[in-house]
């Protein structure tokens, strides 16, 4: 199971009460989290990422295991730690301003 903390008004348009575990099939990549992701919690699509484009949204950044996947390729492959369950794969609304 992949474990995902997504920020707190995505938690709330999801309805989703913690962090979030799914199964994904196939290779543990940002493309494969967020597909499933969006497949089960049909309300945020959109929302981390165009929904044509599939390009992150703008202030939306990606950790794991301490490091910024944010652009990194969508099929890149995630560490183990997070295939694994043992790391949780961070969706991140970054913060701007003056």
């Amino acid at each position: 199971m992949i474990r995902i903390v997504l920020p707190a008004h995505l938690r709330t348009l999801g309805r989703i009460d913690g962090d979030v575990e799914l199964q994904v099939d196939g290779p543990v990549t940002k493309r494969m989290i967020l597909d499933t992701l969006e497949a089960n919690y049909p309300m945020l699509r959109g929302t981390i990422r165009d929904i044509a484009t599939k390009e992150r949204r703008p202030f939306i950044r990606f950790f794991a295991c301490g490091q910024d996947f944010s652009d990194e390729p969508l099929d890149a492959l995630l560490p183990d730690e997070i295939a694994a369950g043992k790391q949780p794969f961070r969706v991140v609304g970054a913060m701007a301003g003056g």
